[in-house]
C-alpha cells in the first residue's frame, strides 16, 4: 500500500465536512483505557470527566457543521470490552455530537467480509487502522485519494445495513 505523508492527526485536524469511522473488533487493547475498562468491568460508576477530551474534539468539529459518524459492525453477546466501549464511550461522546451505528451481523452475514478498521474525511481521504491479534493499535497509513471510491462503497453499506445506536442500544443494550 502507498503511504501518503500525511498523518492520521493532520486529517483528523484539517477536515472540512465529515470523518467517517469503520470499527470492526470486538476488542480494542488501550492501554491508557486500561483502568477505566477495569473499573466498568468491577462495576464502579464512571468517572467524572470521562472522556472529555475527546468529546471536546468532537464537539469543536460538530459545532462548525462538520459531521463525525461511526459504524461499529459487531455481534452479540457482546464482548466485555464492547459493553464498555458502547455503555460509556458511546454513550458519552454522543454529548460531543459524535453520531454511531451498530451494524449487528448476530443473525445475517457480514455485508463487509474481510474489510477492517479505517477512518475516511470528505469522502476522499481514507486512512487504514492496524491492529494486531490482541486489538492493541500499530498505526495508520493514510491512502491517496484515488481509493476514495473503494471507501465511499464500504461506508455506503455500512450505513445501509445499520441502526443508530440509540434505537439498537435500547434493545440490546445492557
Amino acid at each position: 500500500m502507498t503511504s501518503s505523508s500525511e498523518t492520521l492527526g493532520d486529517l483528523f485536524a484539517t477536515f472540512q465536512r465529515e470523518a467517517f469511522r469503520l470499527e470492526t473488533l470486538d476488542v480494542y487493547n488501550i492501554p491508557r483505557s486500561a483502568a477505566n475498562l477495569q473499573a466498568f468491568l468491577d462495576g464502579k460508576p464512571q468517572p467524572e470527566g470521562y472522556n472529555a477530551e475527546w468529546v471536546e474534539q468532537i464537539r469543536s468539529h460538530t459545532s462548525v457543521g462538520r459531521r463525525v459518524y461511526r459504524v461499529h459492525i459487531l455481534s452479540r453477546p457482546l464482548t466485555p470490552y464492547l459493553k464498555y466501549e458502547l455503555g460509556w464511550g458511546y454513550r458519552t461522546n454522543i454529548s460531543g455530537g459524535e453520531e454511531f451505528f451498530i451494524l449487528d451481523t448476530t443473525d445475517r452475514p457480514n455485508p463487509l467480509p474481510g474489510v477492517g478498521d479505517f477512518w475516511f474525511f470528505d469522502s476522499e481521504r481514507p486512512a487504514i487502522m492496524n491492529y494486531d491479534e490482541t486489538g492493541a493499535f500499530l498505526g495508520a497509513e493514510t491512502l491517496p485519494d484515488n481509493r476514495a471510491e473503494e471507501f465511499i462503497r464500504y461506508r455506503e453499506t455500512a450505513l445501509a445495513h445499520a441502526r443508530p445506536f440509540p434505537e439498537w442500544w435500547a434493545e440490546h443494550g445492557e
